[in-house]
């Protein structure tokens, strides 16, 4: 089991998501930082889609009495169990009654605490993750709070990856690679030029919901009103104050602002790494580029065995 002594700013139970749902109004949730939680997984030999720990920001304290094999993946929150440090993506062993202490980022937003069996909650259509806005799944539909008992599952697992360094293809990148939308041709080739050639900073507005940018305003476009439409993971939504908005993975599954662009599946999990006053940029691609960066990624993560 984890005692948590204390949870940190914001951590909760994720998975890689519950998809299909968006017809009933259910976003895929799961973890911000997907390629973080597969590696973490594939390091400890746990299935990728085990649950684990999403910390945000700053991390927490939590012991384990029986002990564990652990590992920390994405940001580094500077992990240390009884003082002696590990490095992320180091898997490291926990001795009985072992605490482990996580600080604040000392990079990027969301570090993963994976343990080998998982974090066994009870599912909720299918996943383990939570859904912070309607509060299900996960632990009790919520954040962790100080004196949670989480249980370590038992999933059938291999033999742990030796570690070694992640290759630079999955680390987080600050300028996210999009396709078209289906309103891009709503905005003027001016506006469009003024996306694509600008510096974006993430406001304190950017949470598992979307990401509130600020930067030179785009002017509004052709088209006044829209109809009300089905959106997608990675939507740059521009509403009527021209500032984007980058809808995550507990985004609203519709939405009525205009679109001009897709972040690509590729980089998705850079959008999790963004915290606030971060400065990110834009760049087009086509679908067949998307694809093929998405292939190179998969085949990245599955190098690592």
């Amino acid at each position: 089991m984890i005692l948590v002594e204390s949870p940190g700013l914001f951590t909760t139970v994720q998975d890689l998501g519950r998809m299909g749902f968006g017809s009933i109004g259910v976003s895929p949730s799961g973890a911000a930082d997907a390629v973080a939680l597969r590696l973490g997984n594939r390091l400890l030999g746990n299935p990728e889609g085990a649950a684990a720990l999403e910390m945000t920001l700053a991390g927490g304290t939590f012991v384990f009495p029986e002990g564990a094999l652990a590992v920390l993946a994405g940001a580094d929150f500077g992990g240390t169990v009884e003082q002696a440090e590990f490095s992320p993506w180091q898997p490291f062993h926990i001795p009985p009654g072992g605490r482990l202490r996580t600080g604040h980022t000392r990079s990027g937003a969301r570090c993963y605490l994976c343990v080998r069996g998982g974090i066994a909650v009870k599912p909720f259509l299918g996943s383990a993750s939570t859904h912070v806005l309607s509060g299900l799944g996960g632990f009790a539909g919520r954040a962790l709070k100080k004196g949670d008992i989480l249980h370590i599952g038992s999933l059938a697992a291999i033999e742990p990856t030796p570690a070694g360094a992640v290759p630079a293809a999955l680390l987080p990148r600050k300028t996210l690679r999009v396709t078209d939308a289906p309103q891009t041709d709503w905005f003027s080739p001016g506006a469009q030029s003024i996306f694509y050639s600008s510096v974006y900073r993430v406001t304190e507005e950017a949470n598992r919901m979307g990401l509130r940018l600020e930067g030179p305003p785009l002017p509004a476009p052709a088209v006044a009103q829209m109809i009300t439409e089905g959106v997608a993971l990675g939507a740059v939504q521009i509403p009527g104050g021209g500032q984007p908005i980058v809808l995550f993975v507990e985004q609203q599954t519709t939405g009525g602002y205009p679109k001009i662009a897709n972040v690509i599946s590729a980089d998705l999990s850079s959008v999790g790494q963004l915290r606030p006053r971060d400065e990110i940029r834009f760049e087009r691609v086509d679908l067949a580029a998307a694809r093929a960066l998405l292939r190179e990624q998969e085949e990245a993560i599955r190098a690592i065995h």
